[in-house]
């Protein structure tokens, strides 16, 4: 009987693993960069991404920024460690898929306009909501580089 019950749990177990194996090839996977300090996380998140997306290309990557994480979308915003301009790197991982949102609550508080941004950035009302929203409702994984 003890014999029968293992051989039967081995097999659900076996199902189980495959099914949720098949599951997770299934779809591509979803990512949200969260970026809310450019002079800590920007470089290093814009790097992270790229390898990202070299190692799995089929990756959907979202980048939410606020508070000061907006500043990596700015017009000729640079970082300040390495002086390397971020709109290049920003517009080479757009070219690849990627979405930049910037948070509107950011913008009313730091009395920031949309056009002093790159027009690769979107704008999205609320930085922490959309982030939550991603990771909830549509089943994102969530990196803060």
């Amino acid at each position: 009987m003890k014999k029968l019950l293992s051989i039967i749990t081995a097999t659900a177990l076996a199902f189980g693993f495959c099914s949720m194996t098949s599951a997770q090839s299934a779809g591509n996977t979803k990512v949200v960069y969260h970026i809310d300090d450019a002079e800590s996380q920007g470089l290093k998140g814009l790097r992270n991404i790229r390898n990202h997306l070299d190692v799995s290309p089929q990756t959907t990557i979202i980048v939410v920024t606020h508070a000061n994480g907006v500043d990596i979308m700015m017009e000729g915003a640079k970082d300040k460690k390495n002086n390397v301009e971020y709109a290049p790197l920003v517009g080479a991982l757009k070219s690849r898929g990627v979405k930049f949102e910037v948070c509107e609550i950011t913008l009313k508080n730091r009395n920031l306009k949309k056009d002093q941004f790159t027009l690769d950035a979107d704008f999205t009302p609320s930085g922490v909501v959309r982030v939550a929203d991603l990771q909830y409702k549509d089943g994102f994984a969530y990196i803060k580089p």
